[in-house]
């Protein structure tokens, strides 16, 4: 996933800050994978070499898709999307760049396949602070026909009938999640005792990475996303990280496994190399983590500020699908898409665009554009709208969307029925929100479970 994150934002490790009504201690191996999955998403994934230092100097209507006011995309990018929904935007290193904030705009690009490339080369041509050698692979950063030969392998495990062999487990790691929570006096941190933990668990149950390997694993991830020692060290570590999972990928190959990777090497091992391999497990494990566990604490919050929806997702169980559905239209954590370069000259919605323009399609402004129907900055489960652009839209649309939707339907009830009178330990203005990131979030959710 294309992140761009300010060097300011604060970085918050799990383990070395718990709420002082933390929950139980989990086992030594729980304990380390929540750890290093915490401090994973509390740093930002910085791929393209931008200085953070510098985005503050960006004009304001290029940071716009980057920054909202609470839970809300800001003011600037509706007004935006009504006046211009295809707008030029300024970028540095020369680069002529547009930003597309309406809904039909947006699914004109995502769905243009032949006329924008996503290549990850196209970053590194361009004199950006990457080389070549830094392409972290798997599917977003690839253009068909690599994209589509990695797709066709990995789509079959994405299906329902493959993920409901999860469904077990996905419940059971809520509620262990809960039985925690439980045990725990005063107030709890949603994310650091929920939102995070369950699909971090649940990844690497889909992965199948032998639990012995674990430890290394999350070593290496956590090195790659601190970027603390800078843009060049991250960048390092990611390296280091795609090197570790070459391992766990031929140890795979000796003895494929039950999960992902294991499937894969058994059914389609003469196709895919290693470095291909490696590259589709670095794709599930940074697009499936930061997303859901945004989605798990910004969706509770919402619950917790509309009675009427809490008390409709404890009492009905029909009520929980359309709701998250709305939930992932109305929050859209994912807030800009991954860069599309224009191969060729041509017009999208009346816009000139070039070949060689980059395109940055924001979904969280796409999501809300009242062209959807009436009342689009408010939660409304009943409404009949198109469907929301949360997962992107085409063949980048994100493969592992059922699996986020499953975690979410199962953790959404379960976490209110355990917790029927659960509020917020703190007025929900104190809350502190990314301030510029492709990933919204919040930082800590406390709250009081009874």
């Amino acid at each position: 996933m294309w992140r761009i994150t300010p060097g300011h934002v604060r970085h918050r490790s799990m383990a070395g800050r718990p709420w002082q009504g933390s929950i139980a201690p989990m086992s030594n191996l729980r304990s380390n994978i929540v750890s290093w999955l915490g401090r994973k998403y509390f740093s930002r994934i910085q791929k393209n070499g931008f200085d953070l230092s510098k985005m503050s100097f960006l004009p304001d209507a290029t940071l716009a898709p980057l920054r909202r006011d609470g839970l809300d995309p800001i003011a600037d990018l509706s007004r935006t999307r009504a006046k211009e929904p295809i707008s030029k935007i300024w970028l540095p290193f020369g680069i002529n760049a547009w930003l597309v904030t309406g809904y039909d705009e947006t699914k004109a690009v995502l769905g243009k396949a032949k006329g924008f490339s996503s290549d990850f080369t196209n970053l590194a041509e361009r004199n950006i602070g990457v080389a070549p050698q830094q392409n972290p692979g798997g599917l977003g950063f690839s253009d068909p026909p690599t994209h589509t030969r990695l797709r066709r392998l990995l789509t079959p495990e994405f299906t329902m009938r493959r993920l409901s062999r999860l469904t077990p487990r996905i419940h059971s790691i809520v509620e262990e999640r809960l039985d925690e929570m439980a045990a725990a006096e005063g107030p709890v941190d949603l994310v650091e005792a929920f939102a995070l933990p369950i699909p971090a668990l649940v990844i690497c149950e889909l992965l199948g990475v032998p639990y012995e390997d674990r430890d290394d694993f999350q070593r290496h991830s956590t090195a790659r996303f601190d970027l603390f020692g800078g843009a060049n060290a991250s960048l390092g570590a990611m390296s280091d990280s795609l090197s570790y999972l070459h391992g766990i990928v031929q140890k795979q190959r000796e003895t494929p496994g039950d999960g992902l990777l294991g499937m894969l090497v058994k059914e389609h091992g003469d196709e895919v190399d290693d470095q291909e391999l490696a590259g589709l497990a670095d794709g599930v494990l940074t697009g499936g983590l930061e997303t859901t566990a945004s989605m798990l604490a910004l969706g509770t919050l919402v619950l917790l500020q509309a009675p009427e929806h809490f008390a409709a997702i404890r009492d009905h169980d029909d009520v929980v699908d359309p709701f998250v559905e709305e939930l992932l239209r109305y929050l859209t954590v994912v807030q800009v898409a991954f860069p599309r370069f224009a191969r060729e000259d041509m017009e999208i919605a009346g816009t000139r665009i070039s070949a060689g323009d980059l395109v940055l399609c924001s979904l969280s402004g796409a999501n809300r554009d009242e062209k959807l129907g009436p009342d689009m900055e408010r939660v409304d489960p009943h409404r009949q709208a198109p469907s929301h652009l949360a997962f992107g839209y085409g063949i980048h649309r994100c493969i592992g969307a059922e699996l986020a939707k499953m975690e979410l339907r199962a953790a959404y009830p379960a976490l209110i029925r355990r917790f029927p009178e659960m509020q917020l330990a703190v007025p929900a203005e104190k809350l502190s929100f990314r301030k510029l990131s492709i990933v919204y979030g919040v930082d800590e959710l406390p709250v009081l479970l009874r």
